[in-house]
């Protein structure tokens, strides 16, 4: 990635997801004034190979479905923004262009698989194109964004949101539900949706097969932290254990008698003796075998 970015890195497209969104706002505004006019604009594979080559763009301005409804077009909008900027800050600009654009090459991809195995199975052309132009709604910026939420929580799995607007709950578990929906969906939808479901899961795969170097979940890391949690959950056992880690050699006090007591070695002392912040500089030095005490006052 690395080399291919000081190559290519000067020709990715900033702030991506605000011009997704501008795509989706014309996407929706269609969809309310002239809806069969995108009869002409969904990714139908016959008629793109039959030369309406426009289709092979146009079918990015065919927005997720939403039932119609203007509140949740806004809060659609609104979240894949918000994500989809998180992930180009910590990403970068060129890391998400990639991501992005490599889910629609994936998408067109599918679309032409899914024909060609249509064409295979023995379908007449008038069948195939029947069934291409039925199908060709199912590829779609849908599966996309479902994928663009699962990268965001695999890069943000602790982060929180409020399920209808109420209910905190973590992102890797919202991350789960959506991959179950999707492989459900594979599983049990037509051969269009497991043509483009698997385009989006391969997407997903590929970004964490890649990110070892940057990504904050990448397998490297993950075993990593497992082992980092555990040697801290160790230490606090000892901590909480047998003995203490700082004792003072005068007063017996420990770091346990209160959170801002400070304890120091003294150099002029044999045999390594500790005092807190009290006696460090009202102690009389002693030599190995001697007993610490106080000086007279």
């Amino acid at each position: 990635m690395s080399n291919f970015e000081k190559k290519f890195g000067k020709y990715a497209v900033s702030s991506l997801s605000m011009k997704l969104v501008i795509l989706y706002i014309i996407g929706y505004v269609l969809y309310f004034v002239r809806p069969e006019i995108f009869n002409y604009l969904v990714l139908d594979m016959t008629a793109l190979l039959n030369g309406q080559f426009w289709r092979v763009i146009t079918w990015l301005l065919v927005p997720p479905e939403v039932g119609g409804n203007l509140f949740f077009v806004a809060i659609m909008l609104y979240f894949y923004y918000s994500i989809g900027t998180s992930l180009e800050r910590v990403w970068g600009d060129y890391k998400y262009n990639v991501y992005i654009f490599l889910g629609i090459i994936l998408t067109v991809l599918s679309a032409f698989l899914w024909t060609l195995f249509l064409r295979v199975s023995g379908y007449s052309g008038l069948e195939l194109a029947t069934l291409t132009r039925l199908g060709a709604g199912y590829f779609s910026t849908y599966y996309i964004n479902m994928s663009i939420f699962l990268a965001f929580a695999l890069t943000f799995p602790e982060a929180q949101v409020y399920l209808l607007f109420i209910l905190p709950i973590k992102v890797k578990y919202l991350g789960w539900i959506d991959a179950g929906f999707l492989i459900m969906s594979m599983i049990s939808g037509n051969s269009a949706e497991r043509f483009v479901i698997a385009a989006a899961l391969l997407n997903v795969v590929l970004l964490f097969i890649r990110s070892r170097s940057w990504m904050s979940l990448s397998p490297g890391q993950v075993r990593r932290r497992q082992k980092f949690r555990r040697s801290v959950a160790e230490g606090k056992k000892s901590v909480q254990g047998k003995t203490s880690i700082h004792r003072c050699a005068i007063c017996g006090r420990t770091e346990k008698d209160g959170d801002t007591l400070e304890f120091r070695y003294c150099s002029k002392c044999e045999g390594g003796l500790e005092y807190c912040q009290d006696h460090l500089f009202s102690h009389v030095h002693v030599k190995k075998g001697e007993t610490p005490h106080m000086m007279q006052r």
